[in-house]
């Protein structure tokens, strides 16, 4: 990550150190939409992702990898791998596939899926909402002011089924990813293009849901653990400021200066993590001028103003119900663990010409594809100290990280950096450890994804530890025993998995 990276840590090259505490936590990491399949497709519930599916603007999902009809199937090879904890989506568009009326059976088969995860020693770790909303919600939904309250609605229903065997909590998953792909670059519906204003609303609203969600989930279940997770970005206004939002009462900052201890944080965190170049720099410059939470001009906390840096200039005051939210919980703090997501933060890293040469050809973005993503292990080890320093106390997850390679037309694709799965989770793991070593109070980490699956739009990237042939098989697709690449990356995560449990740290040398 440009000045975040660093010569490889010792716990990276197998030496000895203190160990994991006993209840650390490994699992991986799925999302509903992505493996459970039988969305949008006639007299299946409908998501948010129906129109762009009907119109041919992404292919559809289809069965995914079938988690839906057997979920058993993925249980068993999580725990096949020694894995504590399993990470699922619970899908809203498909408890309720109308409005007003929920699928008692779809209830009861989450609850099946749960307590199959504890009946295989793993805790289940349940996400609510992971990008994607009921179709009959609209496109928009997240800019309208009753959003935060309909979602409440909906995980009082959830946490109403699940608490009994739920004890942690995703409340919306990333967030930040959410509101930039569909305002901001498009890639997600309602499809939007710097849509700054509306990225602003939807980000507001958003974080009073995770406010609202976590208030419920610890009246149904007081000894919860309720987190969400941003996808770990460099600039700080596309990340860190949304777990500062969230933080800032239990900070003991007064809600009249939410806005100047904002800006503190925001240059303490770029003294840390300092930009690298001209691109970074613009970048953090422009999430500064249109974030919703920190303006130069006028009164802080009342959300007008303009911005003195010239860049923009609002047209209308943002809403800033997320503040409120926070101030009027009747929790100090509504954030029990913070959450990241670690694949490659470093945003300057992200913009490329187009044309520029991928695997399988060259890409006609202006922006690295996801199997281009650049691993960076000394880096995670400065970010999980970084995130240590800016929220002292708070013990920390991973909980996604992965690395993707392609699949075209059923094709295998080589990264062009020539980095594999086993390679990448040996020095992520061990960039992890060196974390712990100096003191970080990592306590669980989740890989992304158990199998290849559908990634938001296509089935080209894949994450999985086990690949998946979509072309053979009686469901229309079938496990393999290997990753995309061909490389048992799931014997090599249950062997880390098994040796760090038993301080073995050679594990994470090569293989």
């Amino acid at each position: 990550m440009g000045t975040l990276s660093s010569s490889t840590h010792p716990a990276a090259e197998g030496t000895a150190g203190p160990g994991l505490p006993d209840d650390f936590v490994f699992g991986v990491a799925t999302a509903g939409f992505q493996v459970e399949g039988g969305f949008n497709g006639p007299g299946e519930p409908a998501n948010n992702w129906l129109p762009w599916e009907q119109v041919g603007r992404v292919e559809p999902s289809g069965n995914a990898v079938s988690f839906w009809e057997h979920p058993e199937e993925s249980l068993d090879r999580a725990a096949a791998l020694g894995c504590s904890s399993f990470r699922l989506g619970v899908e809203w568009a498909r408890v309720f596939p109308e409005d007003g009326r929920a699928d008692a059976g779809a209830l009861a088969s989450y609850v099946a899926i749960v307590r199959g995860c504890l009946d295989r020693g793993m805790e289940p770790l349940v996400t609510l909402h992971h990008f994607t909303h009921p179709a009959w919600l609209g496109d928009d939904f997240w800019l309208r002011p009753d959003a935060p309250d309909r979602y409440r609605a909906w995980v009082e229903v959830a946490v109403e089924a699940l608490a009994p065997w739920v004890r942690w909590w995703v409340t919306i998953n990333e967030i930040n990813v959410l509101t930039t792909c569909s305002w901001l670059l498009g890639m997600f519906p309602p499809g939007r293009f710097l849509a700054f204003e509306d990225a602003a609303i939807a980000t507001d609203h958003l974080l009073t849901a995770h406010v609202r969600g976590y208030e419920v989930i610890h009246r149904a279940r007081p000894d919860a653990v309720v987190t969400t997770n941003n996808s770990c970005v460099s600039a700080y206004a596309y990340d860190r400021m949304l777990t500062d939002v969230l933080l800032v009462r239990s900070a003991g900052v007064e809600r009249s200066r939410v806005d100047s201890w904002l800006a503190d944080r925001a240059r303490e965190h770029d003294v840390l993590l300092p930009p690298s170049g001209v691109i970074e720099w613009a970048v953090r410059r422009l999430g500064a001028a249109t974030a919703p939470y920190r303006r130069r001009g006028g009164a802080p906390g009342t959300g007008g103003g303009a911005d003195r840096g010239g860049l923009f200039h609002r047209r209308a005051p943002v809403p800033r119900r997320a503040v409120d939210a926070v101030y009027d919980s009747p929790h100090e703090c509504t954030l029990d663990v913070l959450g990241v997501d670690w694949y490659d933060p470093t945003v300057s890293r992200h913009f490329r010409l187009p044309g520029h040469h991928t695997a399988g050809g060259r890409s006609p973005h202006p922006s690295r594809e996801l199997w281009d993503d650049v691993p960076d292990p000394a880096a995670l080890t400065r970010w999980l100290d970084v995130q240590r320093d800016l929220a002292p106390g708070l013990p920390l997850w991973v909980v996604e990280n992965g690395l993707c390679n392609r699949v075209r037309r059923g094709h295998s694709l080589p990264r062009l950096d020539g980095w594999d799965r086993p390679r990448y989770l040996r020095e992520n793991l061990g960039a992890m450890m060196a974390a712990v070593d100096a003191g970080v109070p990592v306590a669980g980490y989740w890989h992304w994804s158990l199998v290849d699956n559908y990634e938001w739009g296509s089935y080209e990237p894949r994450f999985g530890l086990y690949g998946v042939d979509r072309h053979r098989g009686e469901r229309g697709m079938r496990w393999l025993e290997t990753d995309a690449l061909g490389d048992d990356s799931a014997g090599v995560y249950r062997d880390i998995i098994a040796g760090l449990r038993a301080g073995d740290r050679g594990v994470l040398g090569a293989g």
